[in-house]
């Protein structure tokens, strides 16, 4: 049995190896809720023994951000961050590496006007529009992690005494990335090897679409052509190997923008801008959401859609079956970055431009003349189930078996 020091020691080495793998002389930039000081510092240090020139830490307060959205003017809110935004891109356009830590509360923003989280989020995401431009397009190394803080283990074990949360989550968390074994960069090395057999079977398909059933969904999703099936695994523009997500289950693609049609429920809840989106249905027809409902969080449902004329359409398609390891653990983590990777999802907003042949090279009109759908968001929900059946569709109009009862059929 490792110590809890010893699988910490493992995570860092992951995250700066595996998820980051920072190379000498770059720039490493890690962004952090004050929260996950400990777990930074650690970074800070596993960055400058692989080689970092300048490890830059960015930190925030969940505690702080609340209060800006209690307190601060309406019209501070629509204004976009310029500044933030020329100082990412100019790191990404130098070959800087990032790293992100995720540990706020699901319910941070509980109670507060969404008006102004709207506001708020289409603001940003207009300023960061061209740093996702290149982080779709792998232009950079980037990568997110999370870190247990007191009151996300209190949202994922309420059941378990306040002194008992945080040790579960670290456990839960250990498990789920699998710092709890001798050698976690070789399990990761084997891991990523099996998703990229899964990616590569899928791309020599070609399916001309997907047709999704489960209870409360039937949807089809056509493919554009030429399209790629990738998992967390890539490469950035200097030849550089990382891995997006850390954990990571998917193997991912784009649909064709305008070839979605049919009804889709979701699964898990979603955690999006400090609230929480459940039971909710979208209805697509010609690849647009034209009906929506939600059991819990609707207007905030409803402001996610009606973000940008991009956030109507889906950008993302991603095969988790329901055996794997974040899914049988049974937890509901209430944070994307692990619930994704515990069921089949799909994303609102834009595609990457790495899912499409030769598309990190693409401008954006020649990324939407392939059916490529750009937005200021991009937004996974959880879809899958033990009961979702995936048929691809050829060409010639024959049905293959993908997932039956939520696993992989092949």
């Amino acid at each position: 049995m490792l110590t809890f020091e010893q699988k910490l020691e493992n995570y860092a080495e992951l995250a700066v190896k595996v998820g980051a793998n920072v190379q000498p002389g770059q720039v490493f930039v890690i962004n952090a809720m004050i929260d996950s000081a400990p777990l930074v510092r650690l970074l800070v240090r596993k960055g400058y023994e692989a080689g970092a020139k300048q490890v830059v830490v960015k930190y925030s307060d969940e505690i702080v951000n609340r209060l800006r959205f209690e307190l601060a003017p309406e019209e501070s809110f629509n204004e976009p961050p310029k500044w933030h935004a020329a100082e990412m891109e100019e790191l990404a356009a130098n070959n800087a590496v990032f790293l992100t830590i995720l540990s706020s509360s699901p319910d941070l923003m509980k109670g507060i006007d969404p008006d102004r989280i709207s506001a708020h989020q289409r603001a940003y995401g207009q300023a960061m529009s061209t740093y996702r431009q290149y982080l779709q397009a792998d232009k950079m190394s980037w990568t997110g992690i999370a870190c247990p803080s007191p009151d996300w283990a209190a949202k994922v074990f309420p059941d378990l005494p306040a002194t008992e949360q945080m040790n579960q989550l670290w456990n839960a968390i250990f498990a789920a990335v699998r710092a709890d074994v001798d050698d976690p960069i070789a399990a990761w090395d084997q891991h990523i090897q099996q998703l990229e057999s899964r990616a590569v079977a899928l791309n020599s398909k070609k399916y001309k679409a997907l047709h999704y059933l489960s209870p409360g969904t039937d949807l089809t999703v056509e493919l554009p052509e030429g399209h790629i099936w990738a998992q967390a695994g890539s490469v950035n523009e200097k030849g550089t190997p990382f891995v997006a997500n850390i954990p990571t289950e998917e193997v991912y693609t784009a649909p064709a923008k305008y070839g979605v049609n049919g009804k889709v429920t979701s699964t898990k809840p979603l955690s999006y801008g400090g609230s929480i989106i459940d039971r909710f249905t979208l209805t697509f027809d010609k690849g647009r959401i034209v009906d929506f409902h939600a059991e819990e969080g609707l207007e905030t449902l409803e402001r996610l859609i009606s973000m940008d004329e991009g956030s109507h359409y889906l950008g993302e398609v991603a095969l988790v079956p329901f055996h794997s390891p974040i899914s049988e653990s049974g937890i509901l983590y209430y944070t994307t970055l692990y619930d994704e990777n515990a069921s089949c999802h799909l994303a609102i907003g834009s595609s990457y431009a790495s899912n499409i042949e030769g598309g990190k090279t693409m401008s954006s009109e020649q990324l939407a003349a392939r059916g490529m759908n750009a937005s200021i968001t991009h937004v996974d929900f959880m879809m899958g189930s033990s009961e979702t059946s995936i048929y691809g569709i050829t060409a010639n109009g024959e049905r293959e078996a993908i997932f039956l009862n939520g696993n992989w059929a092949f």
